[in-house]
């Protein structure tokens, strides 16, 4: 017997499933980076493949209708799943209280009481804003805010050069926008292996996407003109007008006001929940999945976390490797890794070799016409076990 307590409410208002990832995350930026690259294949592309193409245009608000129909099907779908696997939905607020009783404060302020043998808390993670660049809902966005503008700002400032902000900028790079990413952080995209970053880095740039590392925003305000942004680097300080801003700097643990302090649930001076390697928290019988705990914030991630505490539950004995969570970077082209890096073995003292095979030999790819990116495997160098693959291409 299981209720699923959520208190997402979409853009019209109304109760919906699926979280930040079918909602303002992974399923409508995706449905936006193929609209995109397909209006921008169009204009750059059929030409070499022997297509002619006159009278290109853009419709905006067409493009997000077609995004807002995905996710409306996929979180149906899942309130559908619900109804066949006999799980209650219950539409509100959840406070978890001691002896795994929870309080759910539903939308119209009513509230109703659970209890529960075991309780799992998948409560996700929320942007991480700036003071220096206060939200208005309509200018200065976050990341979700992105997702629904209905024309293409001439300037567009991303603050943040990782995942989320690579994404959205190559959505509004190839619709039109001058893009500017400012990233506080000297090297690019430091979690992948040095010599993807690299060549991430100097193909990203040649399709227009202004990235400025090292740079720290100091202030963004509106003014008449749009946005102006504040910013330094080691040496000298900077100022850039926008006509949009977009705040991209990470995500945080969604966790505030999820228990009564008499729970104790242990929470760490970031907002993560405490688990052990099976997801258990402090408290008996209660487990913590997904981006509320620690770990990449990943929704395959969760996905596999929330399996593995229900197969626990059910009495199996599961088992999750995070060392063989993939990631993936939705870009053109795109970027995926599993494993360790060069990096990382070189600092462990683990001998390995490595082998790389660019597209540019890949007759596919040559089809294509996208014969940029490589492939490339990390294998141990006496017994050849693959310890990473990293991949940049079509």
């Amino acid at each position: 017997s299981v209720a699923c307590v959520d208190d997402w409410l979409d853009r019209d208002g109304k109760p919906a499933l699926g979280g930040t990832c079918l909602n303002a995350g992974c399923i409508p930026s995706k449905a936006l980076l193929e609209s995109s690259q397909l209006y921008d294949r169009l204009q750059q592309d059929a030409h070499a493949h022997g297509i002619e193409v006159d009278g290109i245009s853009l419709d905006v608000k067409a493009m997000m209708a077609s995004k807002d129909a995905t996710v409306h099907d996929l979180t149906h779908g899942i309130a559908a799943l619900f109804d066949t696997n006999k799980v209650a939905w219950i539409a509100g607020r959840a406070l978890l209280l001691p002896d795994r009783h929870v309080t759910v404060t539903l939308h119209s302020g009513e509230q109703q009481a659970l209890t529960a043998g075991h309780v799992i808390i998948a409560t996700g993670s929320v942007p991480v804003e700036l003071p220096v660049a206060p939200l208005d809902g309509d200018v200065i966005v976050d990341s979700a805010g992105a997702l629904n503008w209905e024309e293409v700002p001439p300037r567009l400032g991303i603050i943040g050069a990782g995942v989320i902000g690579l994404e959205l900028g190559s959505v509004w790079r190839r619709l039109g926008a001058e893009v500017v990413l400012l990233e506080a952080q000297d090297q690019f995209l430091p979690m992948a292996d040095r010599q993807l970053s690299r060549s991430a880095l100097n193909l990203f740039r040649k399709q227009g996407l202004d990235i400025r590392l090292g740079e720290r925003v100091k202030a963004a305000a509106r003014t008449d003109g749009g946005v102006l942004i504040d910013y330094e680097n080691d040496t000298e300080g900077h100022q850039l007008t926008v006509d949009r801003l977009i705040v991209a700097v990470g995500r945080r643990p969604c966790s505030d006001g999820l228990a009564a302090a008499e729970t104790e649930l242990l929470l760490d001076e970031r907002g993560y929940i405490h688990v052990d390697e099976e997801c258990c928290t402090s408290v008996p019988e209660v487990y913590a999945v997904g981006d509320a705990v620690r770990g990449p914030m990943l929704a395959h991630k969760s996905s596999e976390e929330g399996v593995a505490v229900a197969e626990r539950i059910a009495g199996q004995k599961p088992h999750v490797d995070f060392n063989l969570i993939p990631w993936v970077i939705y870009t053109w082209p795109e970027i995926a890794w599993v494993g360790q890096t060069e990096q990382s073995l070189k600092d462990a003292g683990v001998k390995y070799s490595t082998g790389k095979v660019p597209f540019m030999a890949s007759g596919r790819a040559r089809a294509m016409g996208e014969t940029d990116g490589f492939i490339k495997i990390i294998a141990d160098s006496e017994t050849d076990t693959v310890l990473g693959v990293h991949i940049i291409g079509p």
